[in-house]
């Protein structure tokens, strides 16, 4: 029985060492579902504020109908993604087409109200597009997206989403943790571009 101590104890080290880095992941994804849930909220604001603005357009005569058109569908789009991206929110595929969708719906936003967009950075302070006393810095992290709705928020809660989820894909890639994560089927997720 004392020649085996050494391979219990090597055991019960592996073993808590292997509880300790799926916990820790579990963490990381937890988080990154948490800031997802913030997102989707921030974007279903986003989304009422267009479809509330799409049925004050709707009520006089538009002068441009395909606008109203285009933004109608790109709007049914997208909440039809964000229902379909709730059921799995670090899927990549998923992630990919709710921006695209989004995207797609801001575009046709600024086409119809072109003066009616502002761009916040991650912090939530307002964006500047062109560089103020001729500093030209260069841009780090990923580009302000016009938001049709005043707030913050919904940038705040992409820039926070992506924070989480570029967390989580490091800590799955990382030596020992990867191991964890390939037993445990755990796959990278994809940020909110």
């Amino acid at each position: 029985m004392p020649e085996s101590w050494p391979y219990w104890i090597a055991g019960a080290l592996a073993l808590f060492w292997f509880v300790g880095a799926y916990n820790r992941l579990m963490r990381l994804r937890s988080a990154a579902l948490h800031a997802y849930a913030a997102l989707d909220a921030a974007l279903v604001r986003q989304l009422d504020f267009v479809q509330a603005r799409i049925g004050e357009a709707e009520a006089p005569a538009s002068p441009e109908p395909a606008s109203g058109a285009s933004l109608n569908a790109a709007a049914g789009q997208l909440a039809t993604l964000l229902a379909t991206t709730r059921l799995r929110p670090l899927e990549p595929t998923g992630i990919a087409a709710l921006g695209t969708a989004l995207h797609v719906l801001l575009a046709a936003w600024q086409r119809m109200h072109p003066d009616a967009v502002i761009s916040f950075e991650a912090d939530g302070t307002l964006s500047r597009p062109a560089p103020l006393d001729g500093n030209d810095e260069p841009f780090e992290g990923v580009p302000p997206i016009p938001w049709p709705e005043p707030s913050a928020a919904a940038e705040i809660a992409r820039s926070q989403f992506n924070l989480a989820v570029a967390q989580y894909n490091a800590a799955i890639t990382q030596f020992p943790a990867v191991l964890v994560a390939w037993i445990m089927q755990l796959r990278p997720a994809a940020p909110l571009h």
